[in-house]
C-alpha cells in the first residue's frame, strides 16, 4: 500500500502558473487521502506549492534537505518534518528509502538528474516501486523522444522505457502512482543490453 510519495519537482518561482497549478492539485489531492509528501524541502517553487496544499488539506509532509541548503535559508520551515542530509547524494537515498512511490514534475538539472537517477536504479533492480512523470503540457516530451532515440540505437532496451509510466494530470498521477505494481528485481538481466 502506498502510504508516501516522493515528488520531484523545480524549486523556481519564475516558471508558468499553469506547473504550480498542477503542483497545488497534486499536493492538495495527496492531503485529501492521508499520503504522505516527500521532498527536497525546498521553500520556493513548485516545492514549496505542493507541500502548501497537501498540509492544507491536512496532510502530512517530510523535507529532506542537504544542511548547507539550511544554512543557505532554502529550506521550508512549515512542513510537518524536516530531515537535514551531510550532502546531496543521501539527500536522494533518503527521498526513494522514505516513499513508497515517486512523482516526477516540471524541473530543471536537478529534478531531471534526480528522474534520471531513480529509473537507472529501477533497470538495475535497487528501486522497484512506481516512477510517475507528470507531463504537465507535454513538458517532457523532448526527454521522451531522446530516451526513445537511445532505445532505437540499442544505448536502452526497450524494458528500460517500462521504468516509468507518463501521466497528463495530477489525477492521473496520483492513480497510478497508488495502482502499479511493483517493479520486478529480475529485471536486472536486462541491464546489460
Amino acid at each position: 500500500m502506498v502510504k508516501s510519495i516522493c515528488i520531484y519537482c523545480a524549486s523556481s518561482n519564475q516558471i508558468p502558473g499553469k506547473y504550480f497549478q498542477a503542483a497545488r492539485e497534486l499536493g492538495k489531492l495527496m492531503g485529501q487521502q492521508g499520503i504522505t509528501l516527500v521532498n527536497g524541502a525546498g521553500n520556493m517553487g513548485l516545492m514549496q506549492a505542493a507541500a502548501d496544499a497537501c498540509m492544507e488539506a491536512g496532510g502530512k509532509t517530510i523535507g529532506i534537505i542537504p544542511e548547507f541548503m539550511i544554512a543557505e535559508g532554502w529550506d521550508h520551515k512549515g512542513m510537518t518534518e524536516i530531515i537535514p542530509t551531510s550532502n546531496m547524494h543521501t539527500r536522494q537515498e533518503q527521498m526513494m528509502l522514505l516513499s513508497d512511490a515517486a512523482i516526477v514534475l516540471a524541473g530543471g538539472f536537478g529534478t531531471m538528474a534526480e528522474f534520471c537517477e531513480l529509473v537507472t536504479w529501477k533497470q538495475l533492480g535497487l528501486y522497484l516501486k512506481p516512477i510517475i512523470v507528470l507531463n504537465t503540457d507535454g513538458f517532457y516530451n523532448p526527454l521522451f523522444e531522446c530516451m526513445r532515440k537511445a532505445s532505437n540505437d540499442n544505448f536502452l532496451r526497450k524494458e528500460h522505457m517500462e521504468t516509468f509510466i507518463a501521466a497528463s494530470t495530477p489525477q492521473e498521477a496520483l492513480r497510478l502512482a497508488m495502482e502499479t505494481p511493483l517493479w520486478d528485481r529480475s529485471v536486472r538481466r536486462f541491464a546489460k543490453i
